[in-house]
């Protein structure tokens, strides 16, 4: 063999030894992109809650954990299972009195601005949120385990006691609900970021009940699974010891009269705004005619002759499932609509509010079956489905609440402009509970429910019609006024600051004992 081909070999050599080690490179770099783009995916979720701790304090992302995730979340899931089961089968109500009943135990959510005023113009022993934190795991404590102690108890009794649980878990959110607000003024960038927070741990929190709360109820029953509930009050209690907060000194009493005067004032001053009072014209509106006929549903599921007859773990599985749906449109809205204006979201999730409704009316009338859909199968999506349809509506209106508060008295203005959605949730349930009493809807007997599903759904496409009063504005612009936006007025009620408000670190508190 001549040098001259000897070297050819030795050239061709090197050149398969060089495309094989920039293949094996391009390998390399191709794993490394992928294992990066899973351990991103994993850790973008971690650091984005790091980044609200950071930014906006750890105590305040702690407490929309224990408040939303908690109390509202878990406790609200072992709530909304434990009492439709024992109106149902403790107290033999029919499904439109179980309707009118479960609108009574909401009143505490419309009077939400009370809370806010007390606690913003009304110190107790020199503190404004402590005190009320306290009194409301402590509420909740008594009113939940008076339930689970008591046997046979008046049904005008129950009430009492599910609607001071009810006001308990209000009282405590209001606190939490001036924090987003109070943020989302001096975070305008973050406020879709605080509300994906609220709704993320509210979802979570929700999922891990219902996946747990047809067991509990199924083992221990209505009244054992409210002894339960104690333990989300008591966490409460928990919040308010740990709150290191400030005192007022030296505070004027007598003057309380006058900063609630004074409070009020401002917030009629606001609402008389043309940029606040077509919104919540709009948001009232919106739910009202929304008409709520769960109950009816309920009792067929669970009851009907020709029904699915689900049993408590089943119902407590498809609510679990359902919640999903929930938590999937809080991630949606996060990663992928947050920034697309009110106007345009809101027209696309009530369209799709109402559409959904009727997979409720093919469930009613047994057409799944004919299709070879099996009830838990169907339930399930059309469980989440309106839960991830009724996420994304929600989503977009607490931001549009939280922009439309005004300096100085954030956390109140909040609270009534929750009331104001919370009024008209009132209005459609005790409004569905009229339309299951007019239709005949009983215990026993489901043939007009079909015509009660479809007249609410075409009420669910209603509110398409007065999509006008809200702003086309998206959520990352102000919408009051300059001037009211830029005031700095408390008002007297000298709103508290984050800064003044800390929690105690666990470790700490406990090397201290």
């Amino acid at each position: 063999m001549g040098e001259e081909e000897k070297l050819q070999i030795i050239h061709s050599e090197g050149e398969e030894a060089k495309l094989q080690i920039i293949h094996s490179e391009d390998e390399d770099v191709q794993e490394s992109e992928h294992n990066n783009g899973i351990c991103s995916s994993i850790c973008a979720p971690v650091n984005w809650f790091k980044m609200l701790a950071m930014e906006l304090h750890w105590n305040f992302v702690f407490s929309v954990v224990i408040v939303y995730g908690v109390s509202q979340g878990l406790g609200g899931a072992f709530s909304r299972i434990s009492t439709e089961y024992y109106m149902k089968d403790v107290q033999k109500v029919q499904p439109s009195e179980s309707q009118v009943y479960s609108g009574i135990t909401s009143i505490p959510w419309m009077v939400k601005p009370l809370w806010g005023l007390l606690t913003d113009a009304v110190p107790i022993l020199g503190y404004r949120r402590r005190p009320y934190f306290l009194f409301a795991g402590s509420l909740g404590v008594v009113s939940m385990l008076f339930l689970s102690l008591h046997k046979n108890l008046h049904i005008v009794l129950a009430l009492l006691s599910l609607t001071a649980g009810s006001a308990a878990v209000a009282i405590a959110d209001v606190t939490v609900d001036a924090c987003v607000a109070q943020n989302s003024g001096s975070h305008p960038s973050l406020a879709a970021d605080m509300q994906s927070l609220c709704a993320l741990s509210s979802s979570i929190g929700a999922l891990v009940g219902f996946s747990l709360s047809g067991i509990l109820v199924h083992l221990l029953g209505p009244m054992g699974v409210y002894g339960l509930l104690s333990i989300p009050a008591g966490l409460v209690i928990l919040v308010g010891v740990l709150l290191k907060e400030s005192p007022t000194h030296n505070f004027a009493y007598q003057q309380v009269n006058q900063n609630l005067t004074d409070a009020a004032k401002v917030m009629w001053n606001t609402l008389k705004c043309p940029e606040v009072w077509r919104p919540c014209l709009y948001m009232y509106l919106s739910f009202a005619v929304s008409v709520d006929i769960q109950e009816g549903m309920f009792y067929w599921a669970t009851d009907a002759k020709g029904g699915p007859h689900f049993s408590k773990e089943y119902i407590g599985y498809i609510s679990a499932v359902a919640s999903i749906g929930s938590l999937l449109g809080a991630i949606l809205y996060q990663y992928g609509l947050k920034d697309h204006s009110f106007r345009d979201l809101l027209f696309w999730t009530q369209l799709l509010f109402g559409l959904s409704g009727m997979l409720d009316l093919v469930l009613v009338l047994r057409l799944n079956l004919k299709i070879g859909i099996p009830d838990y199968f169907f339930m399930v999506m059309d469980a989440s489905v309106t839960q991830l349809v009724g996420r994304l509506k929600w989503m977009p209106l607490l931001v549009l609440s939280s922009k439309l508060c005004p300096a100085g008295i954030e956390g109140t203005f909040f609270a009534l402009l929750m009331s104001i959605d919370n009024t008209g949730l009132l209005t459609s349930t005790w409004f569905g509970g009229l339309l299951l009493h007019v239709f005949k809807i009983t215990r026993t007997k489901f043939h007009n429910l079909w015509l009660a599903i479809l007249i609410r759904n075409i009420l669910r496409i209603t509110p398409l019609f007065i999509l006008f009063l809200i702003p086309r504005s998206d959520p990352n612009s102000s919408i009051l006024p300059d001037e009211m936006s830029d005031s700095k007025e408390t008002t007297g009620t000298s709103a508290t600051q984050n800064d003044n408000i800390e929690l105690v670190a666990l470790v700490h508190n406990m090397d201290t004992r």
